[in-house]
């Protein structure tokens, strides 16, 4: 029996299960939520049923019949199935395997390697780890101007990649009265700050000249837990219950002010606050998630400040203040690459490598801002980390690498979308 006939049979078998609803299914263009998935899995087996005791956090799950398979034999098949699938839509069957049930679930992981280690996305927290080191993953943006709405896909562009573009983020450009917010979801479903699938934002200032990266992060503070009564509820229903979240400032990006309104590109620098300089030395690392903020079955050490105190904050709550100054010492820098006049074509260019073929004032190039105390070599200070350009009306490419993740080569390309009158 073909191996990819035997994991349709598992899907086949767990869409016959009585307790199991259609309204979940999810599209081709979209990554399941590590947390819908997972309580999916526990719906969908026949034999599997999901408790929860009054008072207790933690659902005691009975596992189905194919979970008895042998480890021996469940590692070769799902080995098997991530090694053929290297590309979307196929790798849909590497997230229907960890969908099967816990034990397929925990095994998958550990097979399923980062986007740093392997350059493809599987899991939708794959979006907020580092991408690979050796070559750029290739996206591109559709600017949507009637919702103000914009959509990052997986591949070379949409007239290569036609249907089989492989949607990872959405954001949603919202006005206010001192400020410009770019809300990012992991689907466009659901604009709210309440959504699940909601993972963090992008603010301006009121000149549009300064942007604050915020991400998602979990909150510690016990007082607002929910009640077991609540819990009890929520895993009746088999719903994962939402966790209280803050919005930490994790970057930020400066552009610089053109008053005399001379010609040139724009001049920005970011300041990767979640993203040490050390990173980029020989055998640095940066920082790789696990989870997101709205899974609870991770539970990470809760962050403390300099008096030893857990911070105490509501549902939903921001973090405007910088980071400490111990931070942003060590934080990455990154800058625009300076561009060449061109004599004969009487502009300024850059080498996109064929990437981008529209002259627009949005285009741009960001390396490595390295300062002669930084152990970081000449070869590693001239590659672009992230390049962003214009293709057509309304189309973008959007190009990273190591050790940005797609979330925040994102947030950063949204930032050029914002008005900035004194800026060009």
């Amino acid at each position: 029996m073909p191996l990819k006939t035997f994991i349709r049979e598992f899907g086949n078998i767990s869409n016959k299960s009585p307790g199991r609803k259609d309204n979940h299914r999810r599209g081709r263009s979209h990554i399941a939520p590590e947390a819908a998935s997972s309580s999916s899995s526990s719906s969908s087996s026949s034999s599997s049923s999901t408790l929860s005791l009054a008072g207790s956090s933690t659902p005691i799950i009975e596992q189905g019949q194919w979970a008895n398979l042998p480890p021996e034999l469940l590692l070769d098949i799902i080995q098997r199935v991530e090694t053929k699938e290297i590309c979307w839509p196929g790798r849909r069957d590497v997230v229907a395997c960890a969908s099967v049930c816990k034990s397929w679930r925990e095994i998958t992981k550990e097979i399923v390697k980062t986007p740093e280690q392997c350059g493809l996305f599987t899991f939708p927290i794959s979006l907020k780890q580092p991408g690979p080191r050796d070559a750029p993953i290739q996206c591109f943006i559709r600017r949507e101007r009637e919702t103000s709405t914009y959509r990052l896909h997986l591949g070379l562009s949409p007239a290569l990649s036609g249907d089989l573009s492989k949607q990872l983020l959405v954001a949603k450009r919202v006005r206010r009265a001192t400020c410009t917010d770019f809300l990012i979801y992991l689907k466009g479903d659901d604009f709210s700050k309440s959504s699940n699938d909601y993972i963090g934002k992008l603010r301006s200032n009121f000149l549009g000249s300064k942007f604050n990266i915020f991400e998602s992060q979990p909150q510690y503070d016990s007082t607002a837990q929910s009640s077991p009564r609540s819990r009890w509820k929520t895993y009746l229903k088999s719903v994962p219950p939402k966790v209280p979240t803050i919005s930490l400032n994790t970057a930020s990006i400066s552009y610089e002010l053109n008053v005399l309104r001379t010609k040139g590109p724009r001049r920005l620098k970011c300041i990767m606050y979640s993203i040490p300089v050390s990173s980029l030395e020989e055998g640095g690392t940066a920082r790789t998630p696990t989870a997101f903020a709205n899974c609870p079955d991770e539970d990470p050490s809760p962050p403390v400040d300099s008096k030893g105190k857990k911070p105490r904050m509501g549902f939903n709550s921001t973090v405007c203040g910088k980071p400490p100054k111990s931070v942003q010492s060590t934080a990455l820098a990154l800058k625009n690459k300076a561009p060449r006049w061109h004599e004969q074509l009487q502009c300024w260019c850059l080498n996109f490598k064929g990437r981008v073929t529209v002259a627009s004032v949005k285009n741009f190039q960001l390396v490595a801002a390295a300062e002669p105390g930084h152990n970081i070599a000449v070869a590693e200070q001239d590659k672009v980390i992230l390049q962003f350009g214009k293709i057509g009306k309304d189309i973008f490419t959007m190009d990273y690498r190591y050790p940005l993740s797609a979330f925040q080569a994102f947030a950063i390309c949204l930032s050029s979308f914002g008005t900035k009158p004194v800026c060009e």
